[in-house]
Formats: C-alpha cells, structure tokens, sequence
C-alpha cells in the first residue's frame, strides 16, 4: 500500500513512533488531514517540553509516554518512525509480522512531495554540504529548501505547502533504514566509515545503509561517489543513472580534483576551475567537500561565477571546527558534530599547531586505535570526559598525558591551565553527546560557555 498525497487519511489509524522534531512535524500534518493519531514517546512526559505535550493535546492527538505499548502498535492502519527510533525494537516486530505498513518519516514525507530532492549522506561532512548547497543555489537565484537530518525534517516543507526549486536533504543512514521508494534526482555520498556500530550488527550492515541513497534511481538522475573511499570506488552502475566521480587528484574517470590547488570540475567534457584561496573553513577535508558540491552545482548548471562566490562567501556551521575564541595566542575550537572516530582524526589532522584534545561521551562501538595514532606527534595532551573516558585512557596510556574529568567545566578549565601561546584547545569528541547532553548542539554551547567564563575570568 502506498501512502502518499492521493490517499486520504481522515479517520485513519496512524503510529507516530517518536516525538523528536521530524515526529512533531508528522504529527501536525496527519492531524490537520483528519486522521486518528497516536504518538508513542520513549521518553517519561516530564522529559518532553511542556509546549511540544501541550500542542499535541490541542491537536487532538493521543500522547502515550514513558515506553512503547506492544498494542498500540498492533492496533492502527500505519506507523510511521522516526529517525532516532530502532527499527527492530519488539513492538514494531509485532506490527510487521501482522501486516501493518512501517515507513520513516524521509519515506513518507517524499512519497507527498514532488519537488527534485538533491540528497547528501556520509559518514562525515553531510551538513557542512548540505549547507553549502542551499547557499550556492540561493545565490543562483533558485528557491530552495535545506533540511533533513541537518535540522528541519522533510515534514516541515509538507505541511508548510512549500513549492521551492530544489530541496537540499541531509540523509542519515537510519533515515535510508525506512526507506522504501525514496528517489532522489541527485544523491551525493561523501565517505564511509565506521560509526553507528552500538546500532548496526557490523560495518558492512552500516555501508549497505548507506549505499541504499540511490537504490531507486534511474535514467536522468545522478549519483556523487568519491572515488578516494575505498568502499565508494568499488561501487559500479551499470546502467541507469549518471555516476560522477570525484578526488583530491586528477585520476582517469573523476569528474572532480584538485590539481595545482585549484578545484577543476569536468562535465560533458568541459572543464571550470576555481580558486580556494578564500575559502575559509580549515582542514583538508573542509576542501574536499566542496569537490562533490561543485560537481552538484555544474550538473544543476550554476554558473562558475556564482560558484567561485559561494566559496570565497561561505562561512560553514556551528560546532564544525569553529572557532571560538584566543587569548594569550590559545584558541579554541568547537567541533562537537565530530561524533565519530573518523570526524575527529580529520580534525586533528586540520591543525599545524599543538593540541590539548578534548574527547568522549557515550561509546558507539568504534576502536579509538586511528585517533591515538592520529594524535602522535599532533596532540601533547588530552582530557577524557562522559561514559566512555575509560575507554580513551586504556587507549591512550602511555602515549601522551590526559586527565578524567567529571563535566565540561572541568576539561575546559583543566585545558586552560594546561595550554601555553601557541597551542589549541580542541573539542574533538569521537562519540555521541547523549551521555551529559540533549545533542551534539547543547554540548557546543556548554562547550563556548565554558571557554567564554574561563577566559573571561
């Protein structure tokens, strides 16, 4: 059964399984289309902004808290899931095994939408693309809407009846979980390493995830691979949709590289170049990003113009190794979404300067080996903090000095007396936030609070 823009949902039965923002905003639209709702929340009803609990009961909607009820979702038409939620827990088991319809939130937001969805995944740097997408095709002059798994779900341009040119979507692989007929025009995948692993049975389980962005896609349609991920240049389309190619060198077959330092972009045999000079974002893999968004750019035919001006404009995101503060020749570093292993091996590897790291939180599965070597020679002391600092101390004993801290006070205080004229403080994490903080974001702020006060006092 499909469900899309042509069914009617009055007085349907329908599951919301998660109130996180994608749920909230899938909430709100089936309300207003006159079906009968549900939203079951793991979290206890004191956990849940009150606001969020109050509009849902204005809505009409049914709140059940504190765990998901195996008869609750064994008794509706369809449930939808969000994101955050496992798809194998129990009761979404029963409900498969009956025959009820279980879609994502991604999934059924595109089977409403008709406009050309640009999708980008990854295991690093999906957002910080994503953005600058939406930022090169505004100063295209295109209407376009930026969201997904970056902030503002594919729900929200639904029930906003939004009619944009383009839609910009980052992807997460537990979004292409739940899909099922999910196309877009032009999907994008940026890397692939391990992550995820307390969730997946194994990395190969976590790459198929990935690899199911352009399952659906065909004739006219493209796909972004970059040709430097082992995984993602043994990938091959043998027929069906456009495959472009790209890499930081000139390789037979790479639609995109860096050569002699400027960024050259070759489609149907016409070649631009571009300066990244004035790009601002630090670390090679910073440039590397903005290889597969110019490839996107040319496909969608912005002109070179406009691309070079977005490059030497774009100031990328919070929490993506932004710069916080210096005093007395120590600066700080916020790079709170480097919640994996490999994002924080990447931004160690941005700076040419002595580190004093800051990492952990709670433990997803990954072995910290890359990042103790990673730090050899770059990082001369770290603070371990959250459910995992244990882990990081057994990994890194006697390779260079660290210190267990309780909170984020103590780590940036602990730095401070610590750093001399010339170091930086980074916040490199390698792990979720979900230990001390809401997201990746609220251990941002904590992050520049701390540094703001310490410096301050």
């Amino acid at each position: 059964m499909q469900d899309g823009k042509n069914t009617n949902f009055s007085e349907r039965k329908v599951l919301v399984v998660g109130l996180g923002v994608s749920g909230l905003w899938t909430a709100r639209w089936l309300a207003g289309q006159k079906a009968v709702v549900t939203v079951s929340e793991r979290r206890p009803e004191p956990d849940i902004d009150t606001e969020i609990c109050g509009e849902i009961l204005r809505l009409g909607i049914t709140l059940e808290t504190g765990g998901h009820r195996r008869q609750t979702f064994t008794n509706t038409d369809l449930i939808i899931v969000s994101p955050g939620v496992p798809d194998d827990i129990e009761p979404l088991r029963a409900a498969k095994n009956k025959g009820i319809p279980v879609i994502g939130e991604l999934e059924f937001a595109c089977r409403l939408i008709d406009t050309p969805v640009i999708a980008i995944t990854g295991t690093n740097g999906k957002s910080t693309v994503t953005a600058f997408l939406g930022f090169l095709l505004e100063n295209s002059g295109f209407d376009v809407f930026v969201g997904g798994n970056i902030g503002t779900p594919l729900m929200a341009y639904v029930q906003e009846n939004k009619n944009a040119d383009y839609i910009v979507a980052e992807i997460s692989s537990f979004q292409l979980d739940t899909i099922d007929t999910f196309c877009p025009f032009i999907s994008v995948v940026l890397n692939i390493s391990p992550d995820h692993l307390d969730r997946y049975v194994d990395y190969e389980a976590y790459v198929q995830s990935k690899l199911r962005i352009f399952k659906n896609q065909g004739h006219g349609q493209y796909i972004v691979l970059n040709d430097d991920d082992r995984r993602l240049s043994a990938v091959k389309i043998s027929s069906g949709p456009s495959l472009l190619r790209y890499g930081t060198g000139k390789k037979e077959g790479r639609h995109a590289f860096i050569e002699n330092g400027r960024i050259v972009a070759c489609l149907d045999g016409d070649n631009a170049y571009f300066s990244s000079d004035s790009f601002c974002l630090p670390g090679r893999h910073n440039l590397e990003n903005l290889l597969p968004a110019v490839l996107v750019g040319r496909i969608i035919g912005v002109e070179p113009g406009v691309i070079q001006n977005t490059i030497d404009q774009f100031k990328g995101l919070p929490d993506r190794l932004e710069r916080v503060a210096e005093k007395g020749g120590v600066a700080f570093y916020n790079d709170s979404k480097a919640t994996n292993v490999d994002a924080a091996v990447r931004a160690i590897e941005s700076f040419d300067r002595p580190l004093i790291l800051l990492a952990g939180g709670r433990h997803k599965g990954a072995d910290y080996g890359p990042l103790v070597r990673a730090a050899r020679g770059r990082v001369e002391k770290a603070i371990f903090m959250g459910e995992s600092k244990e882990l990081f101390a057994a990994s890194f004993d006697g390779v260079l000095p660290y210190y267990l801290a309780e909170d984020m006070e103590e780590a940036v205080s602990k730095a401070i007396s610590w750093a001399v004229s010339g170091d930086v403080v980074l916040l490199a994490p390698a792990c979720s936030s979900f230990d001390m903080f809401s997201d990746y974001s609220h251990r941002g702020r904590v992050f520049k609070a701390a540094v703001e006060r310490s410096i301050r006092g």
